[in-house]
């Protein structure tokens, strides 16, 4: 049975690479993004069927909505991927604006839970499903300068392990995803356009590509029923934790 999975924030970065990546694997897809430009030229590059969903994880009732007009046909989730996040800012906690605070609460935490709430009930139905988590490195291990986004992710961690022992009755998989450096527009969006600061975040060393985390999440999601990848940390080479890095 051909199976669907539905990835959050697909119109960029690891999310668009991992819809690539499942296409290839055959798998029908419900991409979900901001933008629905873009949504829609990923949809006409995929070659297995696509539905788009268009709306802001932050929100609550945008997400009910959204789901609320889901079709039939596609109301069979076996694979969600809760990619959609953000970083705002980088500096001291003292000095942080309150409104990077809330978007970094709400897509990273309140996102996640708002999403996988309305995918929930019907791999518990089933009793079968996959639920895989983008944490990060700052998950793991708080830096300086990075206070609430490493906070954020932290409690993706906690979510993360909480839904692994609550879901664990239905037999439904829980992956923790927690990359270190990827070159994407992560950097870009935390410091809001700056293209000459998020050059330099990646200068000196070869980063982890999108790529990279999309050819992992395949991987994790084709591993034999009775095994699930529940926790994996991801650096590139030149990476030995959340602040080490070797560069030239």
């Amino acid at each position: 049975m051909q199976r669907t999975a539905l990835i959050t924030g697909a119109t960029s970065g690891i999310g668009q690479a991992t819809a690539k990546a499942f296409a290839d694997l055959g798998y029908r897809l419900i991409l979900h993004g901001r933008r629905q430009e873009r949504l829609d030229e990923l949809k006409e590059s995929l070659p297995v069927e696509v539905y788009t969903m268009n709306f802001d994880v932050r929100y609550r009732e945008d997400v009910e909505e959204a789901f609320s007009r889901l079709p039939a046909e596609w109301q069979d989730i076996d694979i969600l991927l809760n990619n959609a996040g953000n970083a705002h800012g980088l500096g001291p906690v003292q000095d942080n604006d309150p409104d990077d605070w809330d978007a970094m609460i709400d897509g990273n935490v309140k996102g996640i839970l708002y999403v996988s709430k309305a995918v929930m009930p019907g791999m518990i139905a089933r009793r079968s499903g996959h639920i895989l988590n983008l944490s990060s490195v700052a998950g793991k291990q708080t830096y300086p300068n990075g206070t609430v986004y490493c906070a954020s992710k932290a409690a993706v961690e906690s979510i993360s392990e909480g839904m692994r022992l609550d879901l664990n009755p239905y037999g439904i998989k829980v992956t923790n995803i927690a990359p270190g450096a990827v070159e994407t527009e992560f950097s870009l969006v935390r410091f809001k356009g700056d293209d000459k600061r998020a050059a330099s975040v990646y200068q000196g060393f070869t980063p982890l590509s999108a790529q990279d985390i999309a050819e992992t999440i395949a991987f994790i999601v084709t591993r034999p029923a009775h095994m699930v990848i529940a926790d994996i940390l991801l650096f590139p080479t030149a990476q030995a934790s959340a602040m080490l890095l070797k560069r030239e």
